[in-house]
């Protein structure tokens, strides 16, 4: 068996992979609190695979890569708007999709719907402990969010973001740009205390498109050094071959 060849094949994919979500991280760079993709390579030699013994077996090791998610802090900038609400800390906030599920985001980038509740810029309800905030309507009362998420408007308080922290974010289910559900039975939200609400602010996304050009740059000579090995290994094994046929003088 020809393990360079699965091995530089296997870097292949996993470069490519790995072009498609530079791709993604370039196409969010610009929405609010979106978090960008990473990917980790594993660090196993090709080969064949070890026993508990320590003696080789029939099967062999191809190295793998694996995507995350990157929830490092993006940038704070002042917006002027009273419902947008920037993060600084590691927590989520919690909201509902159309189908009644809970869902955590990083983009504070909200409005006041007609009937006076709290939505995300994708129209879904923004939650309190309590359900869904509500607001009034009339927009002559101010809205004030304090550091640690309760709601006031003209002086009687609406309510407390609920602001969800996870021990381990990067298991999260991604469902779309910066919008986050906890799948994993093991992945249980708590009350997020190392979390600062700033009103008046928009977390940036943490890709940044320099960066991921660089990264692009590194994707792409992997690649075609993967391909270089393929064909070299290709026109050896074509050589050997035509060697074998040939008859003996």
């Amino acid at each position: 068996m020809e393990v360079s060849l699965y091995q530089a094949a296997a870097a292949m994919n996993a470069t490519a992979r790995w072009q498609e979500l530079i791709a993604d991280n370039l196409s969010i760079a610009s929405t609010p609190g979106a978090r960008k993709q990473e990917m980790s390579f594993s660090a196993v030699q090709a080969g064949l695979a070890s026993s508990a013994s320590g003696s080789s077996t029939h099967g062999y090791v191809i190295p793998s890569a694996v995507a995350a998610t990157n929830f490092q802090q993006g940038e704070l900038l002042p917006s002027g708007n009273s419902t947008d609400l920037g993060l600084q800390g590691p927590g989520l906030f919690t909201v509902q999709t159309p189908d009644g599920q809970k869902a955590y985001t990083r983009n504070g980038q909200f409005r006041i719907s007609p009937q006076g509740q709290l939505l995300t810029a994708q129209g879904f309800p923004v939650l309190s402990a309590d359900g869904p905030i509500q607001l009034d309507s009339n927009k002559s009362h101010p809205v004030t969010v304090s550091t640690t998420g309760e709601i006031s408007q003209g002086g009687a308080i609406k309510g407390k973001l609920q602001i969800a922290e996870f021990n381990q974010p990067g298991q999260l289910t991604r469902l779309g740009t910066g919008l986050f559900r906890a799948d994993d039975p093991g992945l249980q939200p708590t009350d997020s205390t190392n979390t600062q609400v700033c009103q008046g602010f928009v977390e940036k996304s943490n890709s940044s498109p320099t960066t991921e050009m660089a990264a692009l740059m590194t994707a792409m000579r992997m690649f075609e050094s993967n391909q270089k090995v393929i064909q070299m290994q290709s026109e050896r094994m074509s050589r050997e071959i035509t060697d074998l046929g040939a008859p003996a003088a």
